[in-house]
């Protein structure tokens, strides 16, 4: 890493699978703000989420790698793989900042997202501690967090593709290969992924 990529957004996921909304906002925030790089956290089981419609932790790495290529401003992070699960955000903060003294981490989430935070484990401390790139997700109110100043409005556009839309469009037959790149989605092929 070279010296200069200090300033590292994290975008934590399921990627279950990853496809172009996720990659559109992480592209529109790597562009419009001061961050260098961005590392899509795949997160091995989401405590709010059901882990049964998830795939292998390492298939979804491999399709967020498939999807990012060699792009320099966007990295693949399996960090919470290693860490006790179920995987709570703070807990890989503090771990990477640890690990990366000389980084500067940020978080990235959609307003959904923060509209749940309060459910997260030990809330205030990412909330008084971390900048959190927002990014607008459809008819969702965030007005109660006007009053944080770390929290940075993102003006992305506003996608409405979900990964349960794109397994559910698969299961039923559908071809969506526009709503991924190319290589995720013959990867997805080949593996019979999401059929049943």
């Amino acid at each position: 890493m070279t010296s200069k990529n200090k300033n590292i957004g994290l975008f934590f996921g399921s990627f279950n699978p990853i496809h172009i909304g996720h990659l559109a906002i992480a592209n529109y925030i790597v562009e419009f703000t001061e961050l260098d790089q961005i590392w899509f956290v795949v997160s091995p089981h989401n405590p709010l989420k059901n882990k049964a419609s998830l795939l292998e932790d390492y298939h979804r790495l491999e399709l967020v790698n498939l999807a990012i290529g060699d792009c320099g401003k966007f990295k693949a992070s399996n960090i919470e793989f290693r860490l006790p699960q179920p995987s709570y955000t703070i807990n890989t903060l503090e771990y990477l900042k640890e690990k990366y003294p000389k980084m500067k981490f940020s978080l990235i989430m959609g307003a959904d997202s923060l509209k749940s935070i309060n459910k997260w484990k030990n809330p205030e401390l990412i909330l008084t501690n971390y900048i959190i790139y927002v990014y607008p997700r459809p008819n969702i109110d965030i007005s109660e967090f006007q009053n944080n100043t770390n929290l940075k409005m993102v003006d992305a556009p506003i996608m409405e593709i979900s990964s349960s839309f794109i397994r559910e469009s698969i299961k039923n037959k559908k071809d969506i290969a526009f709503f991924m790149p190319e290589k995720v989605y013959k990867y997805i092929q080949e593996m019979h992924f999401y059929e049943k």
